[in-house]
């Protein structure tokens, strides 16, 4: 199984350590990973120390499988000798091995992630989801910190009111400006803009637009982040959306724009209706049950699941066949958390579904169930181990 082979790994790692075998870069993984297993470190010091471990062996060799024993003993066999500078008696050698396997194999029994998809992940420190956060700035400057207990803003043209009718003392305007609405890292937040179209922000984004739109188009600006439009036909004046090298032109549709400047493309996705994607070199149109992608200026436009584009408008993590650095970046926006890859990234895929409002821990549990990779989470961080 995956978990004794990490043991393993682990084993090997802290034994080559103390014969100073070890290139900076593992040695600074190596740390990092003591740093998050306490005991273990414990452990390697005793080990530094030259202290001797007859109790320990004879603990593993009892409650220990047949084949895991055996397969210590056959990696002791192999185990080179510890450099004479370190004053360590030969049969140290075998005690060091069976002594270090013993503690991590311990964790992952006693604490480790849990790959059973039945069976739910547990973790301290567990972290809540975002929910409705965002700000409205004023030309002025003026910030309007909307309420969480809200679940849209409408933006009429001589103010601002939330869509069951209360109003923003604050969000009043005698001109036409701009307003720039934001949602932070944990936020989300709806918006009907002044021709009646929605548009829906997904956590860390930035939209711009106007507080009134004019007689000849309608023009917004994505200026990062994630945004689902909902657009209220009107064949006489397009509606636009700017942003990321592209533009994206329609009538009367709903669709998706992502476009975080940490992902390799941006994405438009359309559901219904038709648009038409406009970069410096080139225009094309889309149609519905598409995805186009803008990859270093090129426009690539590819059949895609319009229900996972739009999942975290409907409140869920959808995945099919993601990557783990893919997944990780919406968990980091979502929870407003810290990903941190300890070793190398597991190259391989999975898929999934759960809702956007569950703990941290479930939702990594998409990834755990498959067996793709392990976390740890410690003070809003995420550790992530392959």
């Amino acid at each position: 199984m995956k978990e004794e082979a990490d043991l393993l790994f682990r084993a090997e790692q802290m034994l080559a350590s103390l014969r100073n075998e070890l290139d900076e870069k593992q040695h600074r993984e190596l740390q990092l990973w003591l740093q998050l297993h306490p005991d273990q470190a414990k452990l390697m010091k005793q080990l530094s120390d030259g202290r001797g471990f007859d109790g320990e062996l004879t603990f593993f060799k009892e409650s220990s499988r047949t084949d895991d024993w055996e397969e210590l003993q056959r990696r002791i066999l192999r185990t080179k000798p510890l450099k004479r500078a370190r004053l360590w008696p030969g049969f140290a050698v075998a005690a060091a091995v069976t002594a270090i396997t013993l503690g991590v194999w311990l964790y992952y029994i006693n604490s480790g992630p849990n790959v059973d998809s039945k069976a739910p992940v547990v973790m301290k420190n567990d972290i809540k989801p975002g929910g409705k956060r965002a700000t409205i700035t004023l030309a002025n400057g003026r910030v309007i910190n909307l309420s969480a207990q809200k679940s849209a803003v409408i933006i009429g043209e001589a103010g601002i009111t939330y869509s069951d009718g209360d109003s923003l003392n604050s969000g009043v305007y005698s001109e036409v400006q701009t307003l720039v609405a934001r949602t932070p890292r944990g936020g989300m937040y709806d918006f009907i803009l002044p021709d009646g179209s929605k548009v829906y922000l997904n956590a860390a984004t930035t939209i711009k637009f106007p507080s009134t739109f004019d007689q000849e188009n309608r023009v917004v600006e994505l200026v990062a982040g994630e945004a689902y439009f909902e657009i209220t036909k009107d064949a006489s004046r397009p509606f636009i959306v700017n942003g990321s090298g592209q533009q994206v032109e329609v009538l009367g549709t709903r669709f998706n724009v992502s476009a975080y400047p940490d992902d390799k493309a941006s994405t438009t996705t359309l559901l219904e209706g038709s648009v038409k994607m406009v970069t410096a070199f080139e225009s094309r149109l889309l149609k519905p049950g598409h995805q186009a992608a803008l990859r270093n200026g090129k426009l690539e436009i590819y059949p895609t699941d319009t229900d996972l584009a739009v999942a975290w408008k409907n409140n869920k993590f959808s995945v099919e066949g993601s990557d783990i650095e893919s997944f990780m970046k919406m968990v980091e926006r979502w929870y407003d958390v810290e990903v941190i890859y300890v070793g190398d990234k597991t190259e391989e895929t999975f898929s999934g579904n759960v809702s956007r409002f569950d703990n941290l821990s479930k939702v990594l549990q998409i990834v755990e169930a498959s067996g793709a990779g392990h976390f740890k989470i410690e003070n809003r961080k995420v550790y992530v181990f392959k």
